[in-house]
């Protein structure tokens, strides 16, 4: 039998439920920053590096250019899947992809034109979704060769009869009117109320090669800039058998590959193409005629190269899946390819997760004790660097500014890509007399921007220190996918003060009081006054004697009443007699 002594009261009980209760009418606490010791991620890296296989350790050794373990870790859950680069098990990108999410970005549609704005220049394309697509008349005219791409060959007959003139933007009302069915492919995603953006040059990505149907223009990356490599590949791009009036470009996983690959990939990419003219011929528009494949097979289709030493998987399906989609491409890459069995989470087995959590900080410190902001904005991201707590050791100020700043352009490089933030990027580095510093930090920004994917251009730093840049926007970045406005200070991030409100409150009680006591009716008021309990606080200390004062000006009592349910800004005043609302 049980000691009764020994049970809680009920009173207790009843003290811990209203203690639970008000913990979860408050926000959580903030989670405490643990900066990441780098040395700790790196030899914890170095460590899983020493597992590898001892064929892919051999190989290794010939791939001098590469230095670094690089891991590439999935985290499949049932309702989003996950996905991380580490290098030298610093998190260097990720992707995140929700079951509920459309994947429209790369996707082709049958579409109807719906209107077109004289304006803007602008067809709005009914695709079946809620918001109708962009399409720009830019867009409808045949692209432009892209500077990104060295066009080694037109493939089309040389005995062809000449092509007809190109249409002009002034062509396009008379040729696409309203009513019109057109085949689209979706560039950027809806981004806040703005519908998806699209074009009429339509582009299938492969493994290598990367086929243009309505272009017929075969080129290469020029982010391959072996002179001898390009070369090969030119020839190589000779020899394709690619039907007239298509073209395809070389991505730069194409480097170093034989023949065979890149036949294969062509192969599949024409009978991708020809299911999607199969269903241009059958089906109704609105429709979608191709889907970018999941997070999964992208993942192996853009990431899974040579340099990736190790992929693991914490998902039995998704893993027999990459295994063969890895040996379609590569049999020797199989043995890359890994499941995760631990009890604990794979992204905190790997310390991901608290990666993660810094990722979506406004302050990122920055190993020497310096630091960068990071503001998102809907015109611009502006990026601050601040010494911070960086202690001049050297006594050499200008040499320790170029420091900051040069760790600085690392970790903004790094940021970028992880919270793949897009748009007009504008960085405010700490001012550099010496022009030399400032042309370094520059060369220094477009080198580690050169191997991003999206496209990006980068202006020198200004006189007035700033450095302006645009990084292709396909979809909203990564904090407008978790996190949303908060529906108390309405994305605003403040609130007013309870100084501002109970001036306004007095401000309000004052018009209040007036307009009953100028009835003379002879009755006496009271008014019930309904706050916020740190506003009450307010009134009851600082403004006391000021609300005292009121009560015998007017002749009015006032009662107050408070609940934390309550928002800060909001407050109401009745009569206490009545409960009429005075406004």
């Amino acid at each position: 039998m049980s000691d009764p002594t020994s049970q809680t009261p009920p009173d207790s009980n009843q003290d811990a439920a209203r203690n639970l209760e008000d913990q979860l009418s408050r926000p959580p606490e903030p989670a405490e920053s643990i900066d990441i010791d780098r040395n700790e991620l790196r030899a914890s890296a170095a460590e899983r590096a020493k597992q590898r296989p001892l064929l892919q350790k051999i190989l290794s050794v010939f791939q001098k250019s590469k230095t670094s373990y690089r891991e590439l870790i999935i985290n499949s859950e049932p309702l989003e899947k996950r996905v991380a680069l580490l290098l030298d098990g610093r998190l260097e990108k990720f992707e995140i992809e929700r079951h509920s999410d459309d994947r429209m970005v790369g996707g082709i549609f049958k579409g109807r034109i719906k209107n077109l704005d004289a304006g803007l220049k602008a067809a709005f394309v009914d695709i079946g979704y809620s918001k109708n697509a962009f399409l720009h008349y830019w867009d409808m005219l045949p692209a432009a060769a892209d500077s990104s791409v060295e066009v080694v060959r037109v493939n089309k007959k040389k005995n062809a009869a000449p092509r007809p003139a190109e249409p002009t933007v002034k062509d396009i009302p008379s040729l696409y009117p309203p009513g019109t069915d057109i085949v689209i492919q979706v560039t950027k995603g809806p981004i806040g109320t703005k519908g998806p953006r699209t074009t009429t040059n339509l582009s299938l990505p492969g493994r290598y090669l990367i086929l243009t149907p309505f272009s017929d223009g075969c080129g290469i990356s020029r982010k391959i800039e072996d002179p001898a490599e390009r070369k090969r590949l030119k020839q190589l791009i000779n020899e394709l058998t690619i039907p007239e009036g298509m073209g395809v470009i070389v991505r730069t996983a194409g480097e170093g590959k034989k023949s065979r690959y890149f036949v294969r990939d062509l192969h599949l990419l024409l009978k991708k193409w020809e299911e999607i003219q199969q269903k241009m011929q059958s089906e109704r528009a609105p429709a979608c005629l191709y889907q970018e494949p999941d997070i999964v097979e992208r993942t192996v289709r853009d990431f899974l190269t040579e340099e990736v030493d190790r992929v693991l998987i914490d998902n039995k399906d998704d893993h027999a899946r990459t295994a063969d989609l890895v040996g379609l491409i590569s049999k020797r890459s199989r043995s890359k390819i890994a499941l995760y069995k631990d009890n604990i989470p794979i992204f905190e087995r790997f310390n991901i997760e608290r990666q993660i959590e810094q990722t979506f900080q406004r302050k990122v410190t920055l190993p020497s004790g310096g630091e960068i902001v990071i503001d998102e904005t809907e015109a611009l991201i502006a990026i601050d660097v601040n010494t911070g707590s960086h202690k001049n050791r050297s006594g050499d100020e200008k040499n320790t500014i170029y420091a900051v700043n040069l760790e600085a352009a690392e970790e903004i490089a790094r940021q970028i890509r992880l919270r793949n933030l897009g748009g007009l990027i504008i960085m405010d580095f700490i001012d550099m007399k010496e022009r030399r510093h400032r042309n370094a930090i520059y060369d220094k920004m477009v080198e580690l921007m050169s191997e991003d994917k999206a496209k990006t251009h980068i202006l020198p730093i200004s006189q007035l220190g700033i450095m302006q840049m645009t990084r292709q926007r396909q979809q909203e970045s990564l904090s407008s996918n978790l996190y949303t406005d908060c529906p108390y200070c309405r994305g605003r991030g403040i609130v007013k003060s309870a100084t501002t409100m109970s001036v306004e409150l007095q401000r309000r009680l004052s018009a209040v009081a007036r307009r009953v006591t100028n009835r003379n009716d002879g009755k006496e008021y009271s008014l019930r006054v309904m706050v916020h309990p740190s506003i009450l606080e307010r009134l009851r200390s600082e403004d006391a004697d000021l609300l005292v004062r009121m009560e015998k000006t007017f002749g009015v009592k006032l009662a107050f009443r408070a609940d934390a349910a309550y928002h800060v800004e909001n407050f109401k005043i009745v009569n206490a007699n009545t409960g009429e609302e005075y406004r």
